[in-house]
């Protein structure tokens, strides 16, 4: 069976994650006003900044779980090799829901916003399944890991995974039936937490943990 180091994979990871990032900057336009009216424009584009923190804060949280994932594998074969571009697939489109969110905003139709939001949820979930499909490839072939890996290590990350599939829907019917404000603050609240367990669920902060 062919088997090949991380080092390229990394690289073209990281690379991929950078250029994704710079397209939400993209999204960051000067408001449309009269002289006079540049404050009150700048915070009326609140669900700009809003969409923007939580998909920046999404790619930051992706960028730390891969670091701390691929830091646990010793080599790929080409399950894992796909499994990974699975993941680069959808966090590449997570700018097209940002971008359809900020211009529903602009608008101000909630049947609009409404959409937007069932549509990030689609694409948050996606990203989280692609994540179950990974760590489930490497609870199949522990001998992809590094030796000192336990072998069930990445079999205990995929209920994280799944539970972001989960919480994604949620948040998205929770945006459509009550109103898209709900859906928005769970979509900054959950890269939170996958932001706090990015080296595993195993060594999530103290507060986490419970009694």
């Amino acid at each position: 069976m062919t088997r090949s180091d991380t080092s390229r994979a990394e690289a073209f990871s990281d690379a991929v994650i950078a250029i994704v990032i710079t397209f939400l900057v993209l999204e960051l336009t000067p408001p449309e006003t009269e002289p006079g009216g540049l404050m009150a424009g700048l915070l009326g584009q609140w669900p700009t900044y809003l969409a923007y923190a939580a998909s920046y804060t999404y790619l930051a949280v992706i960028w730390l779980n891969h670091k701390s994932a691929f830091s646990r594998i010793r080599q790929m074969d080409i399950g894992l090799q796909w499994a990974n571009l699975g993941i680069l697939a959808t966090l590449a489109l997570l700018p097209w829901p940002t971008a359809v969110i900020i211009d529903t905003a602009k608008s101000g139709n909630l049947a609009d916003e409404r959409v937007a939001v069932a549509l990030y949820a689609i694409v948050g979930a996606l990203l989280c399944l692609s994540w179950l499909v990974f760590f489930s490839h490497l609870a199949r072939h522990p001998e992809l890991t590094e030796e000192e890996v336990e072998d069930t290590y990445f079999a205990r990350e995929r209920p994280r995974a799944l539970a972001g599939v989960v919480l994604y829907l949620a948040a998205g019917t929770a945006g459509v039936l009550v109103h898209p404000l709900v859906a928005s603050v769970i979509f900054v609240i959950l890269p939170v937490f996958y932001g706090l367990t990015s080296h595993g669920f195993d060594h999530r902060p103290a507060f986490l943990r419970g009694p």
